[in-house]
């Protein structure tokens, strides 16, 4: 019996805008969330504020991030901060207790608070307070929708996807940066010409391949230790780059194809998306067997009850594997 239902849409597209493949209504504005934080990262590469400081894949990785809070999230992007006369007080994402349950656990047996550096977008914020550093920009309210950060991010998301955001629906994320609404079908283009980058300012174009390759070199950094996106993109190599987004928003790049994914579920539902990308990465021919057979448990998750039993498990529907095929 099936006794739970997730609905969505789905898009896969190229760079040049052509729809590859949708499920659902791919037009409707969509809050992307984290899911998009390669896009938002570029200015920190293309403005040369990464190579002025020294960014390696790791710093790189986790400006893409949603990281889970442990010591090497934490303390790469402490180290970080200092390059550029920063700190922790300096970050305006807030804190929260880490999304790892052992690193959560080691804070409180250790009668510590958690800080920003915790927080799953503090590697994201470290990259916006780099980017301002190097263009001699206020570090204060960088996170405000007239800071020159936030602008240029803005430009990018318009320049990448291809629309005209300015009367975009507008929010606030939960990192506290604006949101805009985006339709799938230009999330996914943006995603596809980081890697497909024909027609772009050189800066732009070695930047989006700087990300992807960073993404790719540090996959524990892009989420952490088990996180379905590090499991994903260690597994399957340089085929596949993933970013989750909260209420349900996925992103993927398909390096090799030239093509970008992105996907809402309608209800947010995490676990959803997961399957649902898996399977769209799984019918467009992104993993191997072997690959494919070392993910199974990530692509057909089994829901175990309290005492360990095997009880049921989590697919996509039929047709969402039909027509990815």
């Amino acid at each position: 019996m099936v006794e739970s239902r997730h609905a969505g849409a789905a898009a896969v597209v190229d760079a040049a805008g052509r729809v590859v493949r949708s499920w659902g209504d791919i037009d409707h504005p969509v809050f992307a969330r984290s899911a998009i934080k390669p896009l938002q990262a570029l200015p920190l590469v293309e403005t040369g504020a990464a190579e002025r400081f020294g960014l390696g894949d790791a710093e790189i990785a986790l400006a893409c991030a949603s990281h889970r809070g442990e010591p090497i999230h934490v303390e790469t992007v402490r180290r970080w901060l200092a390059r550029a006369d920063l700190g922790p007080q300096d970050l305006e994402c807030g804190a929260h207790a880490p999304g790892n349950a052992a690193a959560a656990e080691a804070l409180i047996r250790a009668c510590e608070a958690p800080s920003a550096l915790h927080n799953n977008c503090s590697g994201k914020h470290a990259g916006f307070l780099t980017t301002a550093r190097h263009q001699g920009e206020p570090t204060r309210g960088y996170i405000m929708s007239d800071h020159p950060v936030q602008r240029r991010v803005r430009v990018v998301l318009e320049e990448m996807s291809g629309l005209d955001l300015s009367r975009a629906p507008r929010g606030t994320d939960g990192c506290g940066i604006p949101v805009i609404g985006i339709p799938l079908h230009g999330m996914a283009r943006a995603m596809a010409r980081l890697a497909d980058a024909k027609g772009l300012p050189a800066e732009r174009a070695a930047a989006g391949k700087r990300i992807l390759d960073a993404m790719a070199a540090a996959p524990l950094m892009v989420s952490g230790t088990g996180g379905f996106a590090t499991v994903v993109m260690t597994v399957a190599g340089a085929s596949v780059r993933l970013k989750t987004g909260a209420e349900g928003v996925y992103c993927a790049v398909l390096p090799s194809l030239g093509y970008g994914i992105a996907l809402k579920i309608d209800d947010g539902a995490a676990r959803a998306s997961e399957v649902a990308v898996g399977a769209i990465l799984e019918g467009l021919g992104a993993f191997t067997p072997m690959q494919r057979d070392a993910l199974a448990s990530q692509l057909r998750p089994i829901i175990k009850n309290v005492a360990g039993r095997e009880v049921g498990a989590i697919r996509p529907t039929e047709a969402l594997i039909i027509e990815a095929r």
